[in-house]
């Protein structure tokens, strides 16, 4: 963890913890990442149909960020048609403890999130 320089290494313009949050901020990153941690290699079309209300055009952007960022890899089999299969890498693998955390933080929370949600919208506040 940083040091003394915690308000410095927040507002750096390459700060760590917001490049890597970007990536986790989106709708899907995260849920592909669980995808393939609890059941390995999977396919493009398998994703596509596990995740009901993604699109393929979303799908595929975010398969080629995860990639991008190292967390997953792509391996395309010369095949007809052809065979493209993703899976977690040891980065991704890495990562998942800290996810499994969220998720069943967000799991245990929801409930008290979602009531504090619904007073808020009932005070009528404004941002």
């Amino acid at each position: 963890m940083v040091e003394n320089n915690f308000e410095d290494f927040l507002h750096r313009a390459n700060c760590p913890v917001r490049q890597v949050l970007d990536r986790f901020g989106d709708k899907w990153s995260t849920l592909i990442l669980l995808y393939l941690y609890k059941r390995g290699t999977m396919r493009f079309n398998q994703l596509n149909t596990a995740i009901t209300d993604i699109s393929q055009k979303m799908l595929t952007v975010t398969l080629r960020s995860l990639e991008a960022d190292g967390l997953i890899s792509r391996k395309v089999y010369p095949e007809i048609p052809p065979r493209v299969e993703y899976q977690l890498t040891e980065l991704g693998q890495s990562l998942m403890p800290f996810l499994e955390s969220l998720t069943g933080w967000a799991e245990k929370n929801i409930g008290t999130i979602l009531q504090s949600r619904e007073r808020f919208a009932g005070k009528g506040a404004v941002a």
